[in-house]
């Protein structure tokens, strides 16, 4: 056969789907917003490369720490610029204090001009939060007149909440415990340099792509296949005017070709509305401007050349088993039963290709990413395959009932290919889910672990600055709205003047305090106590004899350079106490003394960090406190403790999945509902039909409910069982023992079900107006 028969055969059936009137239109037009659906999700695919370097380089563009690099000296082309990042309820808030040194200092990327002192630059979106009414308390602590806003080329994502704000004196602020530095530019190489990643985040990353794009490549198949029946109606008249079996596949497969070309088309028309889009939408607190999302040249070719081939190769292997003959076509006939050897040897193939990288990653060495994508994907295939042969065989066994009942069954046993190909993708997408819930779950004590701070007695710290006013702080925070209990714990060590290398830890707190790291006998202001039982502690012993002079660093050794040493003696009234865990999880040892033991020279000399018990009753008790710790210092920010910390390219991936399951089951939905209306339409004169003879809506309308519960339930029992397989053959690969996370199965298996119950609800208003008598009329 030659290439130009192929190029005939195939224009004309384009030509029929183009000019076939408004059959031909409505047919092709479901088509192509089938396909199209799907190629915009791979387009968005191709993005993604490229939308993650482009959020690197600019956060590496705006990179002004220096990383131990040499300290700047004082120029006119330097910058001094500190830390003042926050957080407001969940959001990150990126805050930078800045002052310019001279003339020449360099510039923020997005910002045109310094802000003065008392004035701040801010991200668009975060000036849209501080115009609304949620943002009020936020506004209470950024007291900074808004002088601007900061382009694009400063910000990471279009919702990124970030801003700069004027300072004065910020030198002295970088002697303190703030984070920040004197720098020259903008900008660190160091950011481009990375670890190796972990085998087995490796592996994630594999399966969560092949996982979010199989079934993409299910609809996109499926949807190419729309108006099947009637297309095998005009494919009998073909045959009646002379057309040879073959030559009649190929007009079909130009049909299918056109409606995917158009789908192409609408799928660009799709990525280019979601990539404008994308500058309004926050998904898991991560956000792209358009300009990010540009596909790879080579990867968009791909996706262009790839359809239309898949269209034309899934129309001729569809239509390999059908018998077109001028009078009909043999498959309204009770069609030969599908064999089940092959459909096997997929997913067996899949396990084959997975087997030898069983027990590998981390120190037992990489995987081969060739044969888990092949693996994975065969598997997930063996899905698409085996569910035609299990609708099958389970609607041929099922028994009679009420009329809507045996109404759906009779037409799932007449075409129970069409009802397998529309669940096929869902049934992949919880199958691939459900393995990736698994191993999620089985690796997730790897990189995430309870943290060792006590989220029960306390949740947020801060650190008071030194030569600060403790007690003024503590009272601010303690009158803070949400504040139940304030910890204050000041620390300073003390040595043996003798022996330099002997020093004891000197807690100095009021008793309440002090009973949050001790057991006290029991106590009152002016007491002091050896703390007894601290692995970290092996000099108080003899440092905490009564009668011992204990001595503050010599003045080299310290930031105060002009002042001398302050002794202090142990007094002889020194009582002993057992250590306990503080709620930071460390156990103290040395002297334990309240404040009316202490001489006040030498209190000046000690750290103060305070544990705030919060009531969690009040709203925005969090926010009210990072507020009084603005108001105090805008570059100290309190600590947030959570009981679970995680690994962050972990919980990378793991909103990465998120994101793409979101934007997947968005997809499902929508070509679910593409696929059941265009069989409705197909059926419009049926439905008609029997109204006229006298059936009930209801009657109708529990029938379409049946014929997409049998098969969706039939698909739903098939992805567990194959995602409980592929899900134990990674853990197995990981070295991880199997378990079944029976919660996450169920969890993806109803939202499986709970996307299908909502499309087929949809479904019914159209399917209300097919019902109508005139529906039988014919033209």
């Amino acid at each position: 056969m030659s290439v130009g028969q192929w190029s005939r055969d195939l224009a004309m059936g384009a030509r029929f789907a183009l000019a076939g009137g408004r059959e031909g239109w409505t047919r092709s037009l479901l088509t192509a917003v089938g396909v199209g659906l799907g190629v915009a999700l791979l387009l968005l695919t191709a993005a993604i490369p490229s939308a993650l370097a482009e959020r690197d380089r600019r956060e590496e563009a705006r990179s002004d720490h220096t990383f131990g690099q040499q300290e700047i000296p004082k120029a006119d082309d330097t910058l001094v610029v500190v830390d003042a990042d926050t957080t407001f309820r969940d959001l990150d808030v990126r805050g930078r204090l800045v002052e310019p040194e001279g003339p020449r200092a360099p510039l923020p990327p997005g910002v045109a001009e310094f802000p003065a002192a008392g004035e701040m630059v801010v991200s668009p979106a975060l000036k849209e939060l501080l115009a609304s009414g949620d943002g009020k308390l936020l506004r209470d602590r950024l007291d900074y007149r808004i002088a601007g806003t900061i382009g694009e080329q400063g910000l990471v994502g279009s919702q990124e909440l970030a801003y700069f704000a004027g300072g004065k004196g910020l030198e002295k602020v970088l002697e303190g415990p703030a984070s920040g530095a004197r720098i020259d530019s903008f900008g660190n190489d160091d950011l481009g340099s990375s670890d190796a990643w972990d085998p087995v985040l490796l592996l994630l990353v594999l399966v969560v792509f092949v996982v979010l794009l199989m079934p993409v490549a299910v609809f996109i198949a499926a949807a190419v296949r729309f108006g099947g029946e009637r297309r095998d109606r005009r494919l009998a008249a073909l045959r009646l005017v002379g057309s040879d079996s073959r030559m009649t596949r190929r007009i079909a497969a130009g049909e299918a070709l056109a409606g995917s070309v158009l789908g192409l088309v609408l799928g660009t028309g799709f990525f280019l509305l979601g990539r404008e889009l994308a500058a309004s939408a926050e998904v898991f607190h991560v956000s792209v401007f358009p300009s990010y999302l540009n596909p790879s040249p080579v990867l968009a070719v791909l996706v262009a050349l790839a359809v239309p081939a898949a269209a034309v190769l899934v129309t001729i292997l569809a239509l390999r088993g059908v018998v077109i003959e001028p009078l009909g076509v043999v498959r309204t006939a009770k069609p030969a039963r599908r064999r089940l050897w092959w459909r096997l040897l997929l997913p067996l193939g899949g396990i084959a290709l997975l087997y030898p990288m069983i027990g590998q990653g981390n120190d037992d060495g990489t995987f081969n990413q060739y044969l888990v994508v092949g693996g994975v994907l065969l598997l997930l295939v063996g899905v698409t395959a085996l569910l035609p042969w299990v609708v099958e065989t389970v609607v041929a066994r099922l028994g009679s009932g009420g009329v809507a009942w045996q109404l759906a069954v009779r037409r799932l046993q007449l075409s129970s290919g069409a009802a397998a190909r529309m669940v096929n993708g869902i049934a992949v997408a919880v199958a691939g889910a459900i393995a990736l819930q698994m191993l999620f779950a089985g690796v997730e004590g790897n990189y995430t672990r309870a943290s060792e701070y006590d989220v029960s007695r306390a949740q947020m710290s801060v650190d008071v600055p030194d030569g600060a006013d403790a007690s003024a702080i503590i009272g601010k925070y303690r009158d803070t709205e949400g504040v139940r209990k304030v910890t204050a714990l000041s620390d300073v060590y003390l040595f043996d003047r003798g022996t330099e290398d002997s020093s004891v830890q000197i807690t100095l707190a009021d008793c309440a305090s002090l009973r949050e790291v001790a057991t006290l006998p029991s106590c009152r202001d002016g007491d002091v106590f050896a703390a007894k039982g601290s692995e970290y502690d092996s000099e108080s012993d003899h440092l905490a004899k009564p009668g011992t002079t204990l001595w503050t660093p010599e003045p080299e050794d310290t930031a105060r350079s002009g002042e001398r040493p302050v002794s202090w003696t142990v007094p002889q009234d020194i009582r002993q106490a057992q250590s306990r865990q503080d709620p930071t999880g460390y156990e103290r040892g040395g002297i334990l003394v309240t404040p009316g033991a202490l001489p006040e020279k030498l209190a000046a000399f000690t750290s103060a960090r305070l544990f705030l018990s919060l009531d969690l009753s009040v709203p925005d008790a969090y926010d009210r406190v990072r507020n009084t710790a603005a108001r105090l210092d805008p570059a100290v920010q309190p600590m947030t403790w959570h009981s679970i910390e995680s690994n962050d390219r972990y919980a990378t991936i793991r909103t990465g999945l998120s994101v793409g399951s979101a934007c997947v089951l968005a997809l499902i939905g929508a070509s679910l509902l593409v696929s059941q209306l265009e069989q409705l339409r197909e059926r419009r004169k049926l439905l008609s039909s029997l109204v006229a003879f006298g059936t009930r809506r209801r009657t109708l309308g529990l029938s379409v409910l049946w014929q997409t519960a049998i098969p969706i339930g039939l698909g739903l029992l098939l992805a567990a069982t194959v995602g409980i397989a592929l899900g134990a053959v990674l853990l197995r690969m990981t070295d991880t023992a199997v378990r079944v996370d029976w919660p996450s199965v169920l969890s993806m298996t109803g939202i499986g079900a709970g996307v299908v119950l909502v499309v087929t609800l949809l479904s019914l208003p159209p399917l209300l107006r097919l019902m109508r008598p005139d529906g039988l009329r014919t033209e």
